[in-house]
């Protein structure tokens, strides 16, 4: 994924080529205005349109599920019977999904079209398209994820066709549905997309997307509950920590990166940035993981796969990889299918080779999350090509930044007892950008003694620490050896939390830290080969004899070799 074409240059050529193979491809602006104006007053889920594969009853149970959460009326719920494999044929896909689907949505008005006699090699009806009312389109668990080159369908389309990476009519179906409205583009390359880049599409852009999103993943519950975890999470707004993840592997997307992480320190999200050539490790800090940004590996791994690791409620993760999800069946494949597993409320993926250029760009859609935008708005807005690989997954019409943080603050009475400091900490970053160190520090406090964290109490020591007041930081973690456990996504700061009492000064208190954590007996052996020698060292600085050689036992027995047998 290192191709660096621009596509700026070509897509003025391509978008005037499409708007010439559909003659009636330049909108009438004033009726589109004014059916804005009209879907204006209509509830969020009236212009929605659910598609489901009859042949899978779970997939007609996520689609009504959805319609009912959301509110999207009975009769915009559609189930069309379709094969039940991951990846179809060009011409099985047109026979039972795009075909059936215009012939279904051009009677009834979702897209405004004249239908011609004519068809195309593909057996795509041709149409004469004016405009569509469709918001967004949700696809269910169950229908096809992933179109394969058919060398039969091969045509050449200039210019793209020319780079040697672009011939081919593979797809994602997600990605050539985005198309419907405008039913006559060619299948082979790609279409760059106009909602690129474009935070305020004029009427004639917008009618030429149809936005898509999928519900889907590892099993049928996870994407049922995904309209769940995006409701919930609009009702507190986004809260918890972000982690964006460089590889030093190339300037395009390592700049992305750098991007995104400038904009969520920006937003004042307590911010981890791995600048190494591997992924985040096991080892590292993964609390309340509500942002996540990465690459590049081919499957999910490091902290991700720590027993019992779940990402924050409403979370966002983006990993950037070629085929990350070139199923969503196997759980130790790609990343799209395990990171729903794991609790992700949103993310995208691609299904095949997409070139780095043409995938979803992760500052991009951050922005546009930040200022407002739903999912889908956000996702089309990073994404530049169409009829092409990329998925979406998780609700359309997800705002995980409708309620801004003023708000989170002004209740957080309200708000889950584990993720109000996260809220604090935000916030605190945001005032020692403003150099109102004291007020930071006051509303840390003050949080803590309401609601008790480790994480915050983690931010308190550390702030204490680099002021020079041992003793504070020491009381401040004090109550961290009397917790009983922690789970997976603590399992990093708890580790801190002990180094920090051992520079505190007191590293008898540390000890107490470490037993708890080195005796969770789902503590993976990595981890544990990675803590006990700092573990040994706490308990020689406190002169706990006793527990050192328990620890240094425990270490031979990890680090010796297996008996001959």
């Amino acid at each position: 994924m290192n191709l660096r074409l621009l596509l700026a240059r070509a897509c003025p050529a391509r978008m005037a080529s499409l708007l010439r193979w559909c003659r009636w491809g330049m909108v009438a602006v004033g009726g589109l205005a004014a059916a804005g104006s009209r879907a204006a007053e209509e509830p969020p889920g009236a212009r929605v349109l659910i598609l489901a594969n009859r042949n899978d009853p779970d997939s007609g149970r996520i689609a009504h599920h959805y319609a009912e959460v959301r509110g999207v009326p009975a009769e915009n719920v559609l189930a069309l019977p379709m094969p039940v494999t991951e990846a179809i044929p060009w011409r099985e896909f047109v026979a039972t999904i795009w075909q059936p689907l215009l012939d279904h949505l051009v009677p009834a008005g979702w897209i405004e079209a004249i239908p011609m006699e004519a068809t195309d090699p593909v057996g795509r009806r041709k149409y004469a398209p004016h405009r569509h009312r469709i918001a967004a389109l949700v696809v269910c668990r169950g229908v096809p994820l992933k179109i394969e080159h058919d060398p039969a369908l091969y045509a050449e389309v200039r210019p793209f066709t020319a780079r040697g990476e672009f011939r081919t009519n593979a797809g994602a179906v997600d990605s050539e549905l985005s198309l419907l409205a405008l039913p006559n583009y060619p299948i082979n390359a790609f279409v760059p997309n106009p909602l690129h880049q474009n935070p305020r599409p004029s009427a004639p852009e917008l009618a030429q997307v149809v936005r898509v999103a999928r519900l889907d993943g590892l099993t049928a519950e996870e994407a049922n509950t995904l309209v769940d975890r995006a409701v919930g999470a609009e009702r507190t707004g986004l809260i918890g920590r972000a982690y964006v993840d460089l590889a030093n592997r190339d300037a395009l997307g390592d700049g992305w990166l750098e991007a995104t992480a400038r904009q969520l320190n920006d937003l004042g999200f307590d911010l981890t940035v791995d600048r190494e050539n591997h992924t985040l490790p096991a080892t590292g800090r993964i609390d309340a993981p509500a942002l996540y940004f990465g690459w590049y590996a081919g499957a999910a791994d490091g902290p991700f796969l720590l027993p019992g690791f779940r990402f924050a409620p409403g979370a966002i993760a983006l990993h950037i990889h070629s085929y990350s999800a070139s199923t969503l069946r196997q759980p130790g494949s790609g990343w799209v299918g395990p990171l729903v597993a794991r609790g992700v409320t949103a993310t995208v993926g691609n299904v095949h080779e997409p070139y780095l250029a043409f995938t979803h760009a992760p500052h991009l859609l951050l922005r546009a999350l930040a200022r407002g935008a739903t999912l889908a708005e956000a996702a089309y807005e990073a994404l530049p090509a169409l009829s092409w690989q990329a998925i979406l997954i998780g609700d359309p019409l997800y705002r995980p930044f409708a309620v801004s943080l003023e708000q989170q603050l002004a209740r957080r009475a309200d708000l889950p007892p584990r993720l109000t400091p996260y809220a604090a900490l935000r916030q605190m970053r945001l005032l020692d950008a403003a150099g109102r160190r004291e007020e930071a520090a006051a509303l840390g406090a003050a949080t803590q003694r309401e609601v008790p964290s480790l994480a915050l109490a983690v931010a308190l020591a550390r702030r204490g620490l680099d002021a020079g007041e041992r003793e504070a930081a020491g009381n401040t973690l004090g109550f961290v050896p009397l917790l009983s456990s922690f789970d997976a996504n603590e399992w990093a700061l708890a580790r801190e939390a002990a180094l920090l009492l051992e520079t505190a000064g007191r590293p008898n208190r540390a000890v107490g830290v470490w037993r708890t954590l080195l005796g969770t007996t789902t503590l993976p052996v990595a981890l544990r080969l990675a803590w006990l020698p700092e573990a040994l060292r706490t308990a020689s600085l406190a002169g706990d004899a006793a527990q050192a050689r328990a620890w240094e036992k425990d270490l031979a027995s990890l680090t010796s070799p297996p008996p001959v047998k």
